[in-house]
């Protein structure tokens, strides 16, 4: 917007209301007014003389009263009309005021906002040096904006998410001896840019955990999202880390994972990730949906005291067809919700004991490997182990079986378990056909 000599008006944006337009008092206006306070008190004088003088002495003194009325009124008016001036004056300064401090609230946050948006682009610049250093001060930069900037952290874990979602490879613990002097400086490069990364990783996992109830940690920053679809972590630990939701699927985890006793209070996503060191979920608790639909665990999976639940019972916990090579624990694991390990493949020993199922339960074309155990776990809703197949010894014993528990086309290689019998026995139900195959 201009005025009309062509220069740019600048307008404060407070957040507050407009200010109420007020006409300036003109020089015409002041004039007419003075003229016609004049013309009153002259009026006034006319009418006092001609209604009270008829020649006498004594209308001489009422002439003299009158004049003096006349004034008296005229002085009243024209003090009346100082006195709204000066309200209109003393009203008319008290807006200035008010606008003026309104000007210089909204210049101060106008001049706040720039600088943050100032350290956020310095710093997301950093992050695209070549130099390690330089990349390191950009995530110091950012963790700083955040912490003192509650509005601006998710924001800016999504730009640290990022980074961690492009592209790496982490680096052989020595180069070869065949390799050349470039090779030797990538595998430098790569070498400083874990380091990078784990900083990256470090600055979301302390900035997630709570603390002791009921006082947050002042460093805790509440209701974060996570997307790390497709990132590479190294070694990540997010134990006693309180997470809205977080998004793993595809993720590649290497070294030792650790998710103990950390709380997801919204969507989690574990669809294709790969384990490829001992991952640990020990006393985790998910409140909502979890997919574990295609991972692999190429080491050791620990659900040790793991509770799956909801407020109701759409809450799922999705193993569809992951892999186990190692050994997999879920000792103690609570499942409050439907437990799908549908094709599923146990490589090594599988642990349930003392596990407890508060819904359905199902293993349907699930593989055991190794050894299972499932001694003093609990079924209390519907079991349905159809065509899975036990290769290794299955251990059953203290199981409480629900009333109905599908076992048709289940393969034990070892003999069947005395309490799997038992059941058959009692249930007497000729459509759940149990096999043996000893050879």
């Amino acid at each position: 917007m201009t005025s009309s000599s062509g220069q740019p008006l600048l307008r404060a944006d407070t957040g507050d209301e407009t200010p109420p337009r007020y006409r300036v008092l003109s020089a015409r206006a002041i004039v007419i007014w003075a003229v016609l306070i004049v013309l009153l008190g002259l009026g006034m004088t006319v009418w006092l003389l001609l209604a009270y003088t008829d020649g006498n002495a004594s209308a001489n003194r009422t002439q003299l009263e009158a004049i003096r009325t006349a004034g008296t009124i005229v002085v009243g008016t024209g003090g009346a009309a100082a006195l709204l001036l000066a309200a209109r004056r003393q009203r008319s300064t008290e807006i200035a005021l008010k606008h003026a401090e309104q000007v210089a609230a909204a210049t101060e946050k106008d001049a706040a906002a720039r600088r943050i948006t100032d350290l956020y682009t310095k710093a997301v610049e950093q992050l695209g040096s070549d130099k390690a250093p330089v990349r390191l001060g950009g995530f110091y930069a950012l963790e700083r904006v955040a912490q003192d900037h509650a509005d601006q952290r998710q924001t800016i874990v999504n730009v640290i998410c990022a980074y961690l979602r492009m592209p790496y490879t982490p680096p052989p613990e020595q180069p070869s001896k065949a390799d050349a002097e470039t090779v030797l400086k990538e595998h430098h490069e790569t070498a400083q840019e874990r380091q990078v990364r784990l900083t990256a990783q470090r600055i979301l996992t302390d900035h997630l955990k709570p603390g002791p109830d009921p006082h947050p940690a002042p460093t805790f920053w509440k209701n974060i999202d996570l997307d790390l679809t497709g990132a590479t972590l190294i070694g990540l630990n997010l134990d006693n880390c309180a997470i809205r939701s977080a998004d793993f699927r595809s993720t590649n985890f290497t070294d030792r994972v650790h998710f103990d006793s950390a709380t997801f209070t919204d969507s989690v996503n574990f669809a294709s990730a790969t384990f490829t060191g001992p991952a640990y979920f020990t006393s985790t608790t998910f409140t909502v949906p979890v997919n574990f639909a295609s991972a692999t665990f190429l080491d050791t999976a620990n659900f040790r005291s793991t509770t799956f639940t909801g407020p109701t019972f759409t809450v799922i916990p999705k193993f569809g067809r992951p892999s186990f090579p190692n050994a997999a624990t879920f000792w103690s694991a609570t499942f409050n919700s439907v437990a799908y390990f549908d094709s599923v493949t146990f490589t090594g020993t599988a642990f349930f004991m003392l596990t407890i199922f508060n819904n359905a339960a199902y293993f349907r074309s699930t593989t055991f490997n190794g050894i299972t155990d499932f001694e003093s776990a609990t079924f209390t809703g519907i079991v349905n182990f159809a065509s899975a197949t036990f290769k290794g010894a299955a251990n059953f014993v203290s199981a409480s079986f629900p009333r109905i528990a599908v076992l048709r086309s289940t393969t034990f290689v070892d003999p069947v378990p005395e309490e799997v019998q038992r059941y058959l026995a009692e249930a007497r139900a000729p459509h759940e056909d149990t096999s043996t195959d000893e050879t």
